[in-house]
């Protein structure tokens, strides 16, 4: 029983790390739930209001850092409130239209289109030097992507050393 207790917390952690790459994964809460799964075969003991306390406010700020830094690229770049809803959206569904370059290409294009939405809805001509402009907040989201996942990775390995410290 130990043993299938270990392949869970395992795989929950490597489902979690994946997770910080694909946004589609459940990330964090892949890691919270395998403290979870830790404390249901072996037990609840070792963790206590300390351990609960920093996972729970790593997972919060896994979240809010995950937006904002995601946001900072779009809106560094000159970008709209439009820009970072075609961002997320481009995220989340890109991965699935262009397998493979999707999560790449997807709030890359995202940006761009919300951009350009906010451009016309705001009546600024379509022209060569604003479509420039939107394929630089497209940029600008790419590189807050990366830099999200940078930062997700980074946490998500410090929500794994504590448990591994707590154990111990």
């Amino acid at each position: 029983m130990d043993m299938i207790g270990w392949l869970l917390v395992t795989a929950l952690f490597a489902l979690g790390m994946a997770g910080a790459v694909f946004p589609v994964l459940p990330g964090a809460l892949a890691i919270y739930a395998a403290f979870f799964v830790y404390g249901l075969f072996f037990t609840f003991a070792k963790f206590g209001f300390w351990f609960w306390t920093f996972q729970t406010l790593i997972v919060v700020l896994l979240f809010v850092a995950d937006y904002l830094v995601n946001a900072w690229g779009v809106k560094k770049y000159g970008g709209s409130k439009a820009s970072v809803v075609g961002s997320t959206i481009g995220i989340l569904i890109g991965p699935f239209v262009i397998p493979g370059f999707g999560l790449i290409i997807g709030p890359l294009a995202g940006a761009v289109i919300g951009e350009m939405i906010d451009g016309v809805a705001r009546g600024v001509a379509l022209d060569r030097e604003f479509f420039v402009r939107s394929l630089k907040v497209g940029w600008g989201a790419l590189i807050g992507l990366l830099s999200s996942t940078v930062v997700k990775i980074v946490l998500q390995l410090v929500m794994i050393a504590l448990f591994i410290i707590w154990l111990i």
